[in-house]
């Protein structure tokens, strides 16, 4: 059998193929199957001194992290802090940041109270993402109310934060009074309960004269969507700075009081089911003391 001809006698020639291939723009594998080169030594020999083409560069995955590091090492941060923040090694930081100048030593007191406002910052995340959770369980845990509980609910409801009758002062009228949305949200569902229709309702608003009155009365209004002819004047409290209530920014909205029109028979059936509430528990109590 007649030998075998050596495809790479011509080197020059096939490297000068392979350096014009590379120059075109061609990666190492489209060189390889144009050329027909298997062996990678002699592909490497070719290509020797002819940088790759862009396109098939990799970006390198440590290019942002350098980067960052040379940011916080410019804003004066130690290597510690700064490992703590990128989670990459102190070698590579070292490296990456060695041509910089070192940040000014800072006062050991003033570290120590940075790495303690660190260190409680995290114990705040860790603490409100508990609190979080157990709400959220807690909420789930709740499911689809029944109406006989929506009743006695609501009924508790009133009794907490509705007016009521006093015999030196008798008002036999449904007037509930509330600043948390949720709470007006759960009073109204039940009002609907009690087949109480809504144009028996009347609202007004309570809040601070330096707090954003107009944006408040629309915010109830539209949190109960009933027109604002629907709302008799707002009731403005002067402001005391001495007494000055620590709610007053954006998310305060002062209180909304809700009045059911002709209302005595529904104050005297309030009142009666709390009594019957109360009689309930003393007997439930009893039962489970014995």
């Amino acid at each position: 059998m007649a030998p075998t001809r050596d495809k790479y006698a011509d080197f020059e020639g096939l490297r000068k193929q392979a350096m014009a291939l590379r120059r075109g723009g061609l990666s190492r594998r489209q060189i390889r199957d144009r050329l027909h080169v298997d062996n990678n030594d002699i592909l490497n020999r070719l290509l020797e001194g002819e940088p790759p083409p862009e396109w098939t560069k990799r970006p390198n995955a440590k290019d942002d992290l350098r980067d960052r590091a040379r940011e916080l090492r410019l804003q004066g941060w130690t290597y510690d802090r700064i490992q703590t923040e990128l989670g990459c090694s102190k070698s590579s930081i070292s490296l990456w940041v060695r041509d910089l100048p070192k940040p000014e030593r800072r006062d050991p007191t003033e570290q120590a109270k940075l790495a303690a406002r660190k260190r409680w910052d995290h114990e705040l995340a860790v603490r409100d993402e508990e609190r979080q959770r157990i709400k959220k369980t807690a909420a789930q845990k709740v499911g689809t109310m029944s109406d006989r509980e929506l009743f006695l609910l609501g009924v508790g409801l009133y009794w907490a934060e509705g007016t009521k009758d006093k015999p030196y002062d008798r008002r036999e009228n449904v007037t509930f009074v509330n600043s948390d949305p949720g709470m007006i949200e759960v009073f109204l569902a039940w009002l609907d309960l009690l087949e109480v229709e809504r144009e028996r309702l009347r609202y007004a608003v309570m809040i601070h004269e330096n707090a954003d009155v107009t944006g408040a009365e629309q915010y109830w209004a539209d949190l109960v969507g009933a027109d604002r002819s629907r709302f008799h004047k707002t009731t403005l409290k002067k402001h005391n700075p001495k007494t000055a209530r620590k709610n007053t920014g954006d998310s305060y909205r002062g209180c909304l009081v809700i009045k059911v029109l002709k209302g005595s028979d529904l104050y005297r059936r309030i009142e009666g089911s709390w009594c019957g509430i109360v009689e309930s528990a003393r007997e439930a109590d009893q039962r489970n003391r014995t």
